[in-house]
């Protein structure tokens, strides 16, 4: 066993708790309401944009190391991360001070919305493991299983990214 692999293994056992925990906490967190707390209404163009952001992040990253600027692809990578986590905290915070928004749009584009809000969230918790084994292949210098793995979260990632900014402006006219 080469040491990159054997070197990443010691992390396996927090991915797997953080990829369950985190989707978890979300989850619980989401059901408590702050009494008596202000609306945090200001929070969701916030943290679209911050989705948005981290898109642009990652399509830079990918050229990045397309063109061989692996220091300028790392920065820009833990700033995708620290983007996503930035991210979390707002989204919780927003739904742990404000009631859900429902959707009021009506036919086929409701279900347009549906469906991409339900992939935006299933793949919101599927793309935690994967960020995590990516990353911890990046630091562990496990470079050819990084690349493999990468070819999976890149799309995976850009997808919940791209998908959370749309989400965000096609339910906006409806937030109170």
């Amino acid at each position: 066993m080469s040491q990159e692999i054997t070197s990443s293994k010691k992390y396996n056992k927090w991915i797997v708790v953080l990829s369950i925990l985190i989707p978890l906490v979300v989850a619980a967190l989401f059901r408590i309401k702050i009494p008596n707390a202000e609306p945090l209404t200001f929070l969701p163009p916030i943290y679209a944009t911050i989705n948005g952001i981290t898109a642009l992040l990652l399509v830079i990253a990918v050229w990045a190391i397309k063109n061989n600027k692996r220091v300028l692809h790392e920065r820009l990578m833990k700033t995708a991360i620290a983007c996503s986590v930035v991210f979390l905290m707002m989204y919780v915070a927003y739904h742990m001070t404000s009631d859900s928004t429902s959707y009021g749009g009506e036919g086929t584009i409701k279900y347009v919305y549906l469906f991409i809000l339900l992939t935006h969230i299933l793949l919101s918790i599927v793309i935690i493991p994967f960020v995590l084994i990516t990353y911890v292949r990046a630091i562990t210098n496990d470079f050819e299983r990084h690349k493999k793995i990468a070819r999976i979260t890149f799309p995976l990632w850009l997808y919940v990214a791209v998908s959370g900014v749309i989400v965000y402006i096609m339910i906006s006219p409806y937030y109170a």
